[in-house]
């Protein structure tokens, strides 16, 4: 008859995905609020809305991933960042609307699932999540061998939020005479990994235990660095003065995502000389020999988040902001757009 065939022989331990699920448990109900229904277990997760909050309320839905930023975690071991930068890159995206998140779905695939790997993961989700004000309402864990390269695994996020329609940002009301404030990032973010892998490990020859000039820690560290979250920023900003346009600059970088928050009939004029463009892409660029606008549309070039405002609220803007803990500077204006231009130039 022949050796038996099972599903963990197979390559899917059951098991070990009832123990991972034991380990998260505590971590998931840490970030539960009073608006989270049932225990943690079931099949689908439940959360009431207060409606007496909201008086015309919209959802707002989001969802992304990691990217190839998890070749770095998978090279150095290190596995309690990405899962802040799984959280970042969908609570940052329904932020530009204005839009609270509520909770958040997170998709982990792998070769072999390790309990304990999988829960180190899980902690950065559940730090995102603490860092967003949002619940960590539930997920999938997929063990899936024979897809993924040994200790390889993807990641996927999901974020549901809300807002007033009376308060949705949707760049509307930004016109010429506008100013364009650029919240600082803290690094490349969760974008541009597959170029700076090529142009850092093959092409520089490069570990992650260098510290080239003019960087003053090491690669491992600085294509670690978490992505900024800027949730309560923009929620505590928002109340102050009117935010008409906000921009989460990630693939496609300044020149492909701040147009699209920009009426037809505006053009974003930025000046590049106003803002410190970091060490790390500085020299990706020298070393790629890549032109400049391939950089602006490649890397987020330390701008995380953008924001048009008033002319008038651009001190409160400022002061707000770096009350906040945030970095921010005025680095360009909106103008009326002419026959021909495009949506942004940056000089």
């Amino acid at each position: 008859m022949g050796k038996k065939i099972t599903y963990k022989s197979a390559g899917v331990d059951v098991d070990a995905g009832n123990l991972f699920v034991d380990l998260i448990k505590p971590l998931a109900k840490s970030t539960y609020n009073k608006s989270v229904v049932g225990k943690i277990g079931g099949f689908a997760g439940l959360y009431s809305l207060h409606l007496n909050k909201y008086k015309n309320p919209l959802l707002v839905a989001s969802t992304d991933g990691v990217g190839t930023k998890l070749k770095i975690a998978f090279m150095t071991g290190k596995l309690d960042t990405v899962g802040i930068d799984l959280v970042a890159m969908n609570v940052n995206d329904i932020i530009t609307c204005g839009a609270e998140p509520l909770f958040f779905l997170d998709y982990l695939s792998t070769s072999k699932l390790k309990p304990q790997e999988g829960a180190e993961i899980i902690k950065g989700i559940i730090q995102g999540c603490k860092k967003a004000g949002c619940v960590l309402l539930g997920g999938e864990t997929a063990e899936m061998p024979g897809f993924y390269n040994k200790g390889e695994f993807d990641l996927a996020g999901f974020v549901v939020g809300i807002v007033n329609k009376n308060e949705l940002i949707d760049g509307s009301k930004v016109k010429p005479g506008d100013v364009v404030i650029g919240i600082s990032s803290s690094g490349l973010h969760s974008n541009g990994y597959s170029l700076a892998r090529k142009v850092l490990f093959e092409k520089l020859k490069l570990n992650l235990s260098d510290t080239p000039s003019p960087l003053k820690r090491t690669l491992a560290e600085e294509l670690l660095e978490p992505t900024q979250i800027y949730v309560k920023t923009i929620l505590s900003v928002k109340n102050e003065f009117q935010v008409r346009a906000i921009a989460h600059i990630t693939g496609g970088g300044l020149l492909e995502n701040i147009p699209r928050v920009i009426p037809k009939n505006c053009t974003v004029f930025l000046d590049s000389s106003l803002w410190e463009i970091p060490p790390l892409i500085k020299l990706i660029k020298i070393a790629s020999r890549m032109d400049r606008e391939e950089m602006f549309r490649t890397f987020n070039c330390g701008i995380g988040m953008v924001i048009v405002v008033a002319e008038q609220d651009v001190e409160i803007a400022l002061k707000k902001l770096g009350k906040l803990g945030e970095k921010a500077r005025v680095i360009g204006e909106v103008r009326k757009r002419k026959k021909g231009q495009r949506g942004i130039c940056i000089k």
